[in-house]
């Protein structure tokens, strides 16, 4: 029964913006236990919220930029045991990001600490979250 405590499962949403040739990207902060690690902007699915708008809200905190959903590309999962020893597995709804319009800015005192355009060549040089990676074969984004 221990072992059933130390199990969640999380819902999140995340989503593979391109634009001229760079990739929109954030950057995981101090406030979590992946910091420097680069991620896709995205988050957790609050309880009854549509996983679109959950999206929507998470670039938006992320990036600054408001995001034009569009097709769905796949899930992808992972588990991972927390620093707290609470064994995670993650479900991550992929979706195209279609445009992200307005100022990019940086999230503050959030999850990430950094938002950015990477030129797709020198984003394989960053330290990028595995899920990210898988997510971006999805659309044949290879790094």
């Amino acid at each position: 029964m221990n072992a059933q405590k130390n199990r969640i499962q999380r819902i999140g949403v995340y989503g593979i913006c391109v634009k001229n040739q760079e990739l929109l990207l954030v950057r995981a902060s101090s406030l979590t236990e992946v910091a420097g690690r680069w991620f896709l902007p995205g988050g957790g699915v609050d309880y009854g919220e549509e996983p679109i708008n959950a999206l929507r809200r998470e670039v938006k905190e992320e990036t600054g930029l408001n995001a034009t959903i569009g097709d769905l590309l796949g899930i992808v999962t992972d588990e991972r045991t927390r620093s707290n020893g609470v064994h995670c597995h993650t479900v991550r709804i992929i979706y195209a990001v279609t445009d992200a319009t307005g100022e990019l800015a940086d999230e503050t005192a959030g999850s990430s600490d950094q938002a950015r355009w990477i030129p797709l060549d020198e984003a394989a040089q960053l330290p990028i979250a595995q899920y990210a990676k898988e997510a971006l074969r999805l659309k044949e984004i290879i790094l």
